[in-house]
């Protein structure tokens, strides 16, 4: 069965088609206009390179060799040379998600047509994403000056069929997984060595596919947030609209107002209507505030990401126009280094709220449950180490957080003497996004543990979903067992958005 047809040209591109291109759910093509701009830009790169006038980038060295001339017969050499000595990644390769979406926006920067790429090596590069040879390509060694040099330079060897590569997830030389799909690798003309590696793609990638996940995250926070106000017995009150109306934050009052449609329905919230509590902790009070500080920062960062999928990010620019190729910054990648540390930022608040809302649940003191929730506690821990395991998360959460934007390491013999360090921003996003996918799944595992001693009275309606969700994968636990494969099950519904929907369609 044919997959559907995404057209790229440079300034259209949404993240959600990104997490598809990711998926290999989609063919990616080139849209005519694209084309168009493609061909009139490279026609300018070779009138330029045919004449005598030293033009950065096309005839000249690199980075602190740029007054350094090349000859005309040394052109190929110059390009082929510069993949070569960048291709300095080390550690681990992207995963397969993230290095196809490397490869999508490289081509769909290149299908802006300010870059002076042939069309022949585009077209190669959209031909591996549709027959998934995908780029191996180490995760560390960009600064994110010139943009990700590195891990560009490592995708680009694929396309000169060095390097390695994946063919349908199958790691060997590019030139074999190229040869088994039926490609050729190119020879690199003026300027395209520059061209491809030269932008902020990888950490847009990584950035990216991060961002879809803390976004995911961010619904899935307010789901647990839920369970645990009704497995407590907390008060639906400060979930009021009149309460968010006078402080009028857009995240704080989305994430009351999704509060109530999943709270919509309690039985549980009409048993303590007369209790003699005055108050709940911050834990629970304060989610739409804290939750919705979060969302303010996920979104800042969304709309970096959308504004530079579609921007040209190449050193020098061609404006075949004007018949101008100009050198500038496009490259740097400030902005998204900056937006990467925020969804850092927000996403520990979420996991250090959800882990005081499991101490909630576990310590006696504050539930009125029993203690971690075991049945014979004593001889049962329950769910005692679980919160250790949040603790954990939360504390490395809490390191990774730190900002990667303000640091800078000076490279190129001073040239790049201001760095954006955003592939490293990147990478730390992502990381602390797998600790509060697993943050929130133990949050949820604990809250039904602690529904289940609140049967056989209802939670809301949303609540349930996610409850019942939740005990059809992992049953309810009255004696201790290997508690990882719970959190397991419970971060995979997590992941896959399986609880997101089950709850979206029950408050509907």
């Amino acid at each position: 069965m044919s997959r559907p047809r995404l057209l790229i040209d440079g300034d259209t591109l949404k993240l959600e088609e990104i997490l598809q291109v990711s998926r290999h759910e989609v063919t990616v093509e080139l849209a005519p206009e694209a084309a168009q701009r493609v061909q009139a830009s490279r026609a300018l790169v070779d009138r330029v390179a045919a004449g005598d006038t030293p033009s950065y980038g096309i005839n000249t060295g690199f980075g602190t060799l740029a007054e350094v001339r090349i000859d005309r017969k040394d052109l190929r050499d110059l390009q082929r040379n510069l993949i070569l000595s960048h291709a300095c990644g080390v550690g681990n390769p992207l995963p397969l998600p993230e290095a196809r979406v490397l490869l999508l926006l490289r081509a769909n920067v290149l299908a802006k047509g300010f870059s002076g790429i042939r069309m022949e090596t585009l077209q190669l590069a959209i031909a591996m994403l549709n027959k998934d040879v995908v780029p191996v390509v180490p995760e560390r060694g960009s600064v994110g000056a010139s943009g990700d040099l590195a891990p560009l330079a490592h995708l680009a060897l694929v396309l000169i069929g060095e390097g390695e590569a994946f063919f349908e997830g199958v790691r060997m030389p590019s030139k074999q997984a190229l040869e088994k799909a039926g490609l050729k690798p190119v020879v690199l003309e003026a300027k395209e060595g520059l061209t491809l590696i030269n932008g902020t793609q990888a950490m847009c990638a990584v950035g990216t596919l991060t961002q879809l996940r803390a976004e995911l995250l961010a619904d899935v926070a307010d789901i647990a947030g839920a369970m645990t106000v009704e497995g407590l017995l907390g008060s639906h009150k400060p979930f009021l609209p009149e309460i968010h109306a006078v402080r009028p934050h857009a995240g704080q009052k989305a994430v009351a107002e999704h509060l109530r449609r999943i709270l919509k329905g309690s039985e549980l919230v009409e048993t303590h209507v007369n209790c003699s509590k005055v108050q709940d902790p911050y834990s629970l009070r304060c989610i739409p505030q804290v939750h919705g500080s979060a969302r303010e920062g996920l979104a800042f960062a969304r709309r970096i990401l959308e504004v530079e999928v579609n921007s040209g990010t190449d050193n020098p620019l061609v404006f075949p126009d004007t018949g101008n190729i100009i050198s500038g910054g496009n490259f740097h990648g400030q902005p998204i280094s900056l937006a990467m540390d925020v969804v850092a930022m927000s996403l520990t608040q979420l996991s250090s709220i959800s882990e005081r809302r499991v101490e909630q649940m576990v310590n006696p003191s504050l539930s009125g449950l029993p203690a971690f929730l075991a049945k014979n506690s004593g001889l049962n821990s329950g769910f005692m180490i679980a919160q250790v395991t949040a603790a954990a998360l939360v504390a490395e959460s809490r390191i990774l957080s730190h900002p990667a934007s303000v640091d800078s390491i000076p490279s190129s013999a001073g040239r790049e003497d201001h760095v954006s360090m955003g592939m490293t921003a990147a990478l730390k996003g992502r990381q602390v996004s797998e600790f509060a996918r697993s943050c929130l799944a133990i949050e949820l595992l604990v809250a039904a543990q602690a529904l289940d001693f609140r049967q056989p009275v209802k939670p809301g309606k949303g609540v349930l979903a996610a409850y019942e969700l939740i005990r059809a994968k992992v049953p309810h636990m009255d004696r201790d067992r290997e508690l990882h494969h719970d959190i397991t099950a419970v971060t995979a519904l997590v992941e896959s958005g399986a609880i997101r929907e089950a709850v979206q369609n029950a408050s509907q």
